[in-house]
């Protein structure tokens, strides 16, 4: 029996059945039975906005899968840069095209002199490293004269390899000019992960990059690289949809991302971590967050309603990080946290899981990255998320130029009034 859906219009007894495939059925259904009617969704929360073959979540099931390959196996097995070859091109690489498109990204690592001598040193000196971030990658597109060739295959290829090529170079320049170091250029000789922890640590001849925690980088490059239709990812298809560089549309995703609610999340844990304090604070803690006193940050998420895979990967290697790091304070205080929710019917009944918020910031501590940095360690990777969404957007011949209804609320039509006759 074929799955259906059939809606009736109890104003005017009008019936239309539609298909529900994939649990999903056509908005053309409601235009079917009156055109002037509208769904209202705030936050799109019951909306599919695209059809999309890049990303799988089922939150219900604390499932995530990248083109159909469990993130379990991704983050075991693979690199960032397999993973970003995979999201973009819908398969995994044989060697012979890991090895060009590694070699291909690698080369494109500098970025122009004048964006690091002009356009940085304009901002000021304590300027938030991801308000450079979003304001730098807008302004990449404007070195390249085929930016905005976005139905030329050659040119595409070309601004998205830059792309993801020129973050880790842009975020690093971002937190030296922060910090008030010199700027360190690209090691054509280091891996991607390994490059970036170069360009940012890098005091002299002497600094080496220890294999862990190149490591870590490159997992939490590889959790971060997708998360299907979030608040930046449906930025960037926006923007998109107007047919705007990709340059323009990533620095929309990168803003939507700069947000608290969205980015800003493990900033959050660690402050939370720090106001707790101790490992006998914690009952205390929870009791005022059940009070609705507090948030407990790092819990639950918009999707999951079930323990966050990439948080299960993300505690393990916070171990493997710590091994070389030392401990970080926090953790124990992160663990007890953990223990304690977990226990607690009130939690466990909302189906408030730690997700990857709760740990990653203990790692981005632990390897010495200040909290002003974690949203643009989050942005590296992101962007080839956003950047496999472009493509496909612009690749499916059903998008139009992002255009939502609204439900008008406000006064009917009314007469000007004169100013002098106004109460």
């Amino acid at each position: 029996m074929p799955e259906t859906i059939t809606i009736t219009d109890d104003r005017s007894g009008k019936t239309v059945t539609v298909p529900i495939e994939g649990g999903v059925f056509p908005a053309s259904a409601i235009r079917e039975l009156d055109p002037s009617l509208f769904v209202y969704d705030p936050a799109y929360m019951q909306t599919a906005s695209c059809r999309s073959s890049i990303t799988y979540l089922d939150g219900g099931a604390g499932i995530l899968r990248y083109r159909g390959y469990p993130i379990e196996q991704l983050a075991e097995h693979s690199s960032f840069l397999e993973v970003a070859y995979l999201l973009l091109h819908g398969d995994l690489p044989t060697s012979e095209q890991l090895s060009t498109w590694t070699h291909d990204v690698t080369h494109h690592t500098f970025i122009h002199e004048n964006m690091r001598k002009r356009f940085v040193d304009g901002f000021h000196y304590d300027a938030h490293p991801m308000g450079m971030f979003v304001s730098a990658v807008a302004a990449l597109g404007t070195f390249y004269d085929g930016a905005k060739e976005i139905h030329d295959e050659e040119s595409c290829r070309k601004q998205v390899l830059r792309l993801i090529a020129k973050t880790p170079t842009i975020a690093a320049m971002c937190y030296r000019f922060s910090v008030g170091l010199p700027f360190n250029y690209p090691d054509n000789d280091l891996s991607f992960p390994a490059n970036f922890l170069s360009m940012m640590w890098k005091v002299g001849d002497d600094y080496h990059v220890d294999p862990v925690l190149e490591r870590a980088m490159d997992i939490l490059f590889i959790l971060h690289a997708d998360h299907e239709q979030n608040c930046g990812t449906t930025a960037m298809r926006v923007v998109g949809s107007s047919h705007a560089d990709p340059y323009s549309s990533a620095a929309a995703a990168a803003s939507a991302l700069y947000g608290p609610l969205h980015g800003g999340a493990n900033e959050a844990v660690v402050r939370m971590l720090n106001e707790i304090g101790s490992i006998d604070q914690v009952p205390a803690f929870i009791d005022s967050v059940k009070a609705g006193e507090g948030r407990l940050m790092g819990f639950g998420h918009r999707v999951y309603k079930n323990y966050d895979p990439r948080a299960t990967i993300i505690k393990k290697t916070a171990y493997d990080v710590f091994e070389v790091t030392g401990k970080n304070p926090l953790l124990d205080i992160a663990l007890k946290l953990e223990e304690v929710a977990l226990a607690d019917p009130y939690f466990v009944d909302r189906k408030l899981y730690p997700n990857v918020d709760f740990y990653s910031g203990l790692i981005y501590q632990a390897m010495n990255f200040p909290v002003d940095m974690f949203t643009v360690l989050f942005a590296i990777p992101r962007t080839v998320g956003w950047l496999a969404h472009w493509q496909e957007l612009l690749a499916d011949g059903d998008q139009r130029i992002s255009r939502p209804r609204q439900w008008y609320v406000g006064p009917e039509e009314r007469d000007y009034t004169p100013i002098s006759a106004r109460s």
